[in-house]
């Protein structure tokens, strides 16, 4: 084992560059630009990518702390399977067509992997349990965030008492404090997860809340809870494709419209009819809004 210093493999790079002799510095200059390519090609590819020797790659890594190359690449590999945005890009892109045609592949790919784990009866289950809990709660931080107001303002439209958190000057504890076995609760957790969300879920499976948890396939799948969504978030770019999260969100809140019978709709009828009062989203000459074509404003 490496008597290696602490810290991520960038932080080591950035703190021995004045240093560095003029062809390590250069090794390090390509580094910091691409670190994921550390992950990808053995020393001689990196070596010869960088414009330099093997003896100057050995000699690197050996100054970052690490005892080799593979274990320099090992510790890249976690941090970059921890999601850090810089250890995603690649030196090697492609032309634009291709790069295109890539993309729109990988994202559809993302989507089948990610529904052919889902089940119709897991998705009408969790609607079923929104529609009949006291109160819904939505829980995200930092991309996940995004995702869980998605569902608040789709379901809101059906769902009355709908909380999003975490909520703007507040801290998290009061309103989980408030959580109760009568409640549905849906966390999504996505890379790169901070550490608070681990304390989170399980404070809201503790208190007896139905629990739905949406997360990228890096998650390990949990079966302490009613309903766990994986969702492959994979990407040839620097950042991760979340296409197949705001699709499952999107098919969730769908089925819970579709679930809420007449109650539901008669919730849509009070809030078009409020929108006619209030004229928020229509000038006086625009076509009525027709609930049987859409039930989004």
């Amino acid at each position: 084992m490496s008597t290696s210093p602490d810290g991520s493999f960038l932080a080591r790079v950035r703190s021995r560059l004045a240093d560095l002799h003029p062809a390590e510095r250069r090794l390090a200059d390509f580094v910091l630009d691409f670190p994921g390519e550390l992950a990808s090609y053995s020393a001689s590819e990196l070596a010869h990518l960088a414009n330099v020797s093997n003896a100057t790659v050995s000699r690197f890594v050996r100054r970052l702390g690490y005892a080799n190359y593979e274990e320099a690449r090992r510790r890249v590999r976690v941090e970059k399977d921890g999601g850090a945005v810089l250890f995603l890009g690649s030196v090697g892109e492609s032309d634009p067509d291709r790069f295109l045609a890539d993309h729109l592949e990988q994202a559809r790919l993302n989507v089948q992997r990610s529904f052919a784990q889902i089940s119709m009866a897991e998705i009408d289950g969790l609607a079923d349990a929104v529609l009949e809990a006291r109160r819904v709660f939505l829980i995200g931080m930092r991309a996940g965030h995004v995702f869980a107001a998605y569902l608040r303002r789709q379901l809101s439209q059906i769902v009355a008492d709908i909380t999003l958190l975490p909520m703007a000057g507040e801290t998290l504890a009061e309103s989980l404090a408030s959580i109760g076995p009568k409640d549905c609760v849906v966390v999504v957790s996505l890379r790169r997860r901070p550490a608070l969300i681990e304390a989170v879920t399980a404070a809201v499976i503790g208190s007896g809340a139905r629990v739905a948890l949406v997360t990228d396939e890096a998650a390990e799948r949990r079966s302490d809870i009613g309903w766990h969504l994986r969702c492959h978030t994979g990407s040839l770019g620097p950042l991760f494709d979340h296409g197949a999260v705001l699709a499952v969100c999107h098919l969730l809140a769908t089925r819970v419209i579709t679930r809420s019978g007449r109650s539901g709709r008669s919730r849509l009828t009070a809030v078009e009819q409020m929108l006619d009062t209030l004229g928020e989203l229509r000038g006086p000459d625009e076509a009525p809004f027709s609930q049987a074509d859409d039930h989004s404003p």
